[in-house]
């Protein structure tokens, strides 16, 4: 008789033991199933809508920043084609400037030569108007290229165009005002290419105070 019972008891005790490690493997499945419910509901989105509203959000901030970076190239390139533009037509302006100042020696030369045959009969009528003609002929290619002479005796005294050699003191004229002209100046396209060598009117009083 206590042989049958202590082998139920011993049968009992292992039942016990196997329900108590069923009872905790099922808590630790219920353990898991949470653990594995929160992660999900942590990586789950709780509104579609609002993953799409957020992802549009981005792409037209993207599409914006494109826009603008366009139009700052567009801007840039319209930029450099006005520069170019004017590039190419100052260029074209003040290509020959080089040559046109060479040539101006000549033109003084033929000036000088004219003015010296005034008043003297035995000079050549054919020769003078060969020189005149010849003056015409260069002063109509220099207004093809807009270069026009500097007008100077009579004026004020510019430095801007003017380049005073001497002061000559006189009453005729007032002070600062360009008397003669010895060597003319020109312009190019309103940019000067030669100034005026000009006689300066001073006031006489000053030189005769000066004097004394």
């Amino acid at each position: 008789m206590s042989a049958k019972k202590e082998i139920k008891i011993q049968t009992d005790s292992e039942e016990a033991k196997k329900n108590v490690k069923a009872a905790e493997a099922v808590d630790n499945n219920k353990q898991d199933f949470k653990r594995d419910s929160e992660k999900a509901a942590e990586n789950q989105v709780d509104d579609p809508l609002e993953d799409l509203a957020e992802k549009l959000k981005l792409k037209e901030q993207e599409a914006q920043e494109n826009y603008d970076r366009l139009l700052r190239v567009s801007a840039e390139f319209d930029n450099y084609k006005k520069r170019a533009s004017r590039d190419m037509e100052e260029f074209r302006k003040f290509s020959n400037q080089s040559l046109i100042k060479e040539m101006l020696s000549v033109v003084d030369n033929l000036e000088l030569a004219m003015n010296s045959t005034n008043g003297h009969k035995n000079i050549d009528k054919g020769l003078l108007d060969g020189l005149e003609m010849t003056h015409k002929e260069i002063l109509k290619v220099f207004e093809k290229f807009s270069v026009k002479p500097i007008s100077a005796k009579g004026q004020p005294f510019d430095p801007t165009f003017h380049e005073a050699v001497m002061q000559e003191a006189t009453d005729e004229y007032p002070a600062n005002t360009v008397i003669n002209e010895l060597q003319k100046g020109y312009l190019i396209h309103d940019r000067l290419l030669r100034p005026s060598m000009v006689v300066v009117a001073s006031s006489k009083e000053k030189k005769d105070d000066t004097k004394s």
